[in-house]
């Protein structure tokens, strides 16, 4: 007997189903997130990020699978959120990642630590020092909470900066929040337009190319743009670079002109159909720990906390 009804999308099932005739068997299992359940068609999204639509009628058993325990770990996180934001030059230092991007941003321009340098902490660090020193830029580490070398660094004096969150969440989650939103009148395609660059506060009024390389990041990023009816800059913006079962967000904004209209919950929608319809089923963001009202947005959305970093930089040394 079945035991789910379109009260569970959003939540991860397994459903036995029947086959055609001359399919080779009788009946067929899918397991995953089931997106969506309109006019008797079970839409699932599976865990490789492949999606089954199953016609009602043929689902002969069905149950909600209790959430597992993420194996997702801070390193892998991070990994995937720098590919998602590519610095313009990089090496590796065992499992740190030196990054360097003309300045734009500090993701881009700091050492990524995942692991262990492969070499003494001094020694390692000398090695940083002189990557940066070649390029003409200062040293900074991204580091997350509770990591071995953040002791290191904060032994030495570094100051903390810029505490952040790396959040997660449920893409089918955010669909069913969002369900009801609009989000025809966002035109979101591949292309980083001169238009979407305007919007963005960290770009100035000619960004270069580690602006527009970052920015582009791999293949499968997208930008949404909510076009200001009178004419003028984008009324809204987002970004959302899809890879594989896992979707990051980032650089939503919503004009001060344009502000409490729903806005950044229409852009979100529309990225979110976007990042399903390419095979995500995770959705991961960045946010810093004191920005309350993106915090309070997210967790609307259904995004959890997955774990805090922050970012090291050398003590000023005053005469």
């Amino acid at each position: 007997m079945k035991r789910i009804t379109p009260q569970d999308v959003g939540r991860r099932v397994s459903l036995r189903r029947e086959l055609p005739a001359g399919s080779g068997a009788t009946y067929g299992d899918v397991v995953g997130d089931l997106v969506d359940w309109t006019e008797g068609v079970l839409t699932i999204t599976r865990r490789d990020g492949s999606i089954a639509r199953v016609a009602e009628a043929s689902v002969v058993a069905a149950k909600v699978v209790p959430p597992t325990v993420s194996r997702l770990t801070p390193a892998r996180l991070q990994d995937i959120a720098n590919r998602a934001w590519p610095s313009l030059e990089s090496a590796a230092l065992g499992d740190w990642l030196l990054r360097s991007s003309e300045g734009f941003t500090r993701r881009a321009n700091s050492v990524l630590v995942l692991g262990d340098p492969g070499l003494p902490f001094a020694q390692a660090l000398d090695r940083v020092n002189a990557w940066y020193g070649e390029r003409g830029r200062p040293v900074l580490f991204q580091i997350p909470h509770d990591d071995p070398t953040d002791a290191l660094l904060a032994d030495l004096g570094w100051p903390p900066e810029g505490d952040s969150l790396m959040r997660t969440g449920r893409l089918v989650r955010v669909l069913d929040v969002l369900h009801d939103v609009d989000a025809s009148g966002v035109h979101v395609d591949d292309t980083l337009t001169d238009a979407w660059l305007s919007a963005y506060h960290h770009v100035g009024q000619s960004p270069g190319r580690a602006e527009r390389h970052v920015l582009q990041g791999p293949p499968g990023t997208l930008f949404a743009t909510v076009p200001d009816p009178a004419g003028g800059p984008p009324a809204a913006i987002g970004r959302v670079c899809a890879q594989g079962r896992y979707a990051g967000f980032s650089a939503l904004e919503v004009a001060p002109d344009h502000r409490r209209r729903g806005l950044a919950r229409t852009v979100m929608r529309a990225l979110t159909d976007h990042a399903v319809a390419r095979g995500a089923s995770t959705g991961w963001l960045q946010v810093e720990s004191d920005n309350e009202p993106a915090r309070e947005l997210y967790d609307g959305l259904g995004f959890t906390d997955h774990h805090g970093y922050h970012y090291r930089r050398p003590p000023v040394v005053r005469p």
